[in-house]
């Protein structure tokens, strides 16, 4: 993208700041489901990834999960750009907070899993107002957006942690110091980070960094954000795993991979479905298919 192309869109997005959270969100809405209809591409992944983990989605789910989708990627500059204390705000209900307070006085780490799904990007946001906590970092493609991001995401208690080695360390000692750590579980990660683990079926290269965390934590909290409808705010929800996540490695990658699952199951319109969670990173060997 040149200079000038960044310039706009980085204009546009602060721009789009100011217009109130009911506003993005239809606007949002109808962006989702025009890209569903319009892109052949784009919908047949979105579709299949859906239909092929909830059994017996209909056209209505479909189209208000590309509407959700939609919702997460217009609401960004309000998360992002609007004055902290207003973004809080808009978490107008919390439930199982409790958790979180429980491990936490335990003087050991905890370790937070926010799912592609919902507004994930405010959960931090509400948490950081409470007890501080690191979020592993992954930076945007597109250059323009990397700032935005960055200063969206930092700051007022919580921290960055890159998706690199330094990152990865300062997870870690986070953990060793008791602190709190989120990660989004279902992010694919890079060759060498990750693993072959089933979900929803289907072989899907998964992060082992979390299940390795888990191993030092005094416990794992399932995090979703709950958009709410006509732009009402957000619900957010703490939950404990239904599946323990214990054992060793591998044996934890498939037990956060089953509580992930759990959670898309109650909610499944606002699973980000087009998110490529199924690809296979450069240099990583798929998995031979099952006879």
């Amino acid at each position: 993208m040149s200079d000038l192309a960044s310039r706009v869109a980085m204009g546009a997005f602060r721009l789009l700041s100011h217009l109130p959270l009911r506003t993005l969100q239809a606007i949002g809405a109808i962006a989702g489901r025009l890209i569903h209809a319009r892109s052949a591409r784009f919908r047949r992944e979105f579709d299949r990834n859906l239909t092929s983990a909830i059994p017996g989605a209909d056209a209505a789910l479909i189209r208000e999960a590309a509407a959700h989708s939609g919702r997460a990627m217009l609401e960004l500059p309000w998360i992002w750009m609007r004055p902290r204390p207003a973004v809080v705000a808009g978490v107008v209900g919390v439930s199982g907070w409790e958790h979180v307070e429980r491990l936490h006085a335990s003087g050991r780490g905890v370790v937070l899993l926010t799912p592609h799904m919902g507004a994930f990007e405010i959960a931090a946001r509400l948490i950081g107002s409470r007890i501080p906590i690191t979020v592993l970092y992954r930076a945007p493609r597109q250059d323009w957006l990397r700032p935005l991001m960055e200063q969206g995401r930092d700051g007022d208690g919580v921290s960055l942690a890159a998706a690199d080695g330094t990152g990865v360390r300062r997870l870690l000692r986070t953990i060793k110091d008791g602190g709190l750590v989120g990660i989004l579980p279902d992010q694919v990660p890079a060759n060498g980070e990750g693993m072959w683990a089933d979900f929803f079926g289907r072989p899907a290269y998964t992060m082992t960094l979390a299940a390795r965390l888990t191993s030092m934590a005094a416990g794992t909290v399932m995090v979703f954000a709950e958009r709410l409808p006509a732009g009402r705010g957000f619900h957010l929800h703490f939950i404990e795993p239904e599946v323990p996540v214990e054992g060793d490695t591998a044996q934890r990658v498939e037990a956060i991979n089953r509580n992930v699952e759990a959670l898309v199951r109650r909610y499944p319109a606002q699973y980000i479905w087009g998110y490529k969670r199924y690809k296979c990173p450069p240099g990583v060997q798929r998995p031979a298919p099952v006879e």
